[in-house]
């Protein structure tokens, strides 16, 4: 008779074994099979729903054809049209799964168990996910207001020795940003040994005179840039990273050099080329960052200025609130997120829609609100 074997542990390192697991970014497809319905508007992941340009469909869809070779492991192309627009050299420019892939990497290269990383707390968290599973000790600095303050990280990059100072210029969850001015002043005054990692995912939609003027070589900080947001491309997972040659170089140490898909790279390159088709989405982004702050303060409600496609809208209450909003808004098929972290959890942050996602976010917000105070109401 065979004896019956018990299911094995799985096998796992200390340092994974001590992480948690689950992350809180639920994605909308798991909730609506959960809820048994698909959602009318989807609104929550900061998704262009404007879409890519035409011209990156139709160079994705030529791709495909060729999609039995691995891509060019060296993205020649896609690498030297983004150092031209960007005015800086090919090495200076690394291509990679997303900024998400890229900032796991960046961590992998600098940061050895119990080296010291500093974020606002609250800020983009999937950063210190890669930071805890590289065993890296994350310190924070709250939020000044509705913003990052760089004065604050700086400080504690020189009490603690930090390795990694990361900031988000503009701000995701809050949409704020700060002028390059401040940038550029954080870097001059960076600690030595300690680099900045500042994620401009959504500088396409911020005001003129917000992306840092930085040279290069200037080894004091990396940016990450993305193909997820204003290109809309954001299933294609395309971002790439601008530092200096030393600094960039390094990814080829780690790097998975066939993690990037043929077709992913042709629609990037055509939806670089197409710049009027850029223009456009950010004229729709802006008339849709407008309509929400009309939604919004007919509720009585504010709705915080936005340099991204997204806006985030102070509901007046508390992290109670702001959930039971959230869920409220889900049941009637609204897919939206909201910060994490206190104070600026009293918040929900919609993503940046079309006309008929916004008129459903519109007849949903009242009974939502509605519904998310009464039963705040009888908590208490």
């Amino acid at each position: 008779m065979t004896q019956e074997r018990k299911p094995s542990a799985p096998l796992l390192t200390p340092l994974v074994a001590s992480l948690p697991a689950t992350v809180p970014f639920v994605g909308p497809e798991a909730q609506e099979r959960a809820r048994g319905a698909a959602f009318t508007a989807r609104l929550g992941a900061n998704e262009n729903v404007f879409g890519p340009s035409p011209r990156a469909i139709s160079a994705m869809a030529a791709s495909a054809q060729d999609a039995w070779m691995y891509a060019d492991p060296e993205a020649h192309d896609l690498r030297r049209a983004i150092a031209a627009a960007e005015d800086v050299a090919p090495a200076n420019v690394m291509i990679g799964e997303g900024i998400d892939g890229l900032l796991g990497l960046l961590v992998r290269i600098c940061i050895a168990p119990g080296d010291v990383v500093v974020t606002s707390k609250g800020a983009y968290p999937t950063f210190n996910y890669h930071v805890a599973g590289f065993g890296g000790r994350l310190e924070t600095v709250p939020y000044k207001g509705d913003a990052e303050d760089p004065e604050a990280l700086l400080a504690l990059a020189r009490e603690t020795g930090a390795k990694l100072v990361y900031l988000a210029n503009p701000d995701n969850p809050m949409g704020s940003h700060h002028p390059s001015r401040v940038i550029e002043a954080m870097i001059e005054r960076m600690p030595e040994g300690c680099l900045l990692v500042l994620d401009e995912a959504y500088v396409e939609f911020a005001p003129e005179g917000t992306a840092a003027q930085v040279d290069p070589e200037d080894g004091r900080v990396i940016r990450m840039r993305t193909f997820s947001k204003a290109y809309g491309l954001a299933g294609a997972r395309v971002g790439y990273a601008l530092g200096s040659t030393g600094q960039i170089a390094a990814f080829d140490r780690v790097r998975n050099h066939f993690g990037m898909g043929r077709i992913s790279l042709a629609g990037a390159l055509a939806a670089l080329q197409d710049q009027a088709w850029l223009d456009t989405v950010r004229a729709e982004v802006a008339a849709s960052r407008a309509r929400i702050g009309a939604i919004a303060a007919a509720q009585g409600l504010s709705a915080l200025p936005s340099a991204t496609n997204f806006v985030t809208i102070d509901l007046g209450g508390d992290g109670a609130l702001a959930r039971a909003t959230v869920a409220a808004l889900s049941a009637r098929g609204i897919f939206v997120r909201m910060p994490f972290v206190a104070p600026q959890d009293r918040c929900i942050r919609v993503s940046c829609g079309r006309e008929a996602d916004l008129d459903a976010f519109e007849a949903a917000l009242p009974g939502a609100l509605a519904e998310a105070r009464a039963a705040r109401a009888a908590a208490e």
